[in-house]
């Protein structure tokens, strides 16, 4: 997965899912009667993951084109590290960001100069 725009229904999905699990592991300090306690972050909630997720899973073709639409504004919007960490979570990559000797950056050395 190289860009956002490269979503289809079964990706988005897939990374509906990782950002909802991303989302959930952040935690905020709280003070709750002059005590620190950690509270599970609400972000996907606020950003209604759950009803996106279920709307790319509707059997109708019109929910799941625009939740598949939702998405795509919605990961552009995300912040660099947020996108990294789904991408590292669904074992995605740029191969354009390996490096020659990675095997999986399928880049061939430019031809020699004749």
């Amino acid at each position: 997965m190289v860009s956002g725009e490269g979503f289809n229904e079964e990706t988005a999905l897939q990374a509906a899912q990782a950002l909802a699990g991303v989302l959930a592991r952040r935690t905020h300090r709280r003070k709750v009667m002059g005590q620190d306690v950690l509270v599970p972050g609400q972000l996907g909630d606020a950003l209604r993951l759950p009803q996106l997720i279920n709307r790319l899973r509707s059997r109708q073709r019109r929910q799941r084109d625009r939740a598949l639409e939702d998405f795509e504004t919605l990961w552009k919007s995300l912040s660099h590290s947020t996108r990294d960490q789904v991408w590292h979570q669904l074992g995605w990559y740029d191969p354009r960001e390996l490096s020659w000797e990675d095997k999986r950056s399928n880049r061939r050395p430019p031809p020699p100069d004749s």
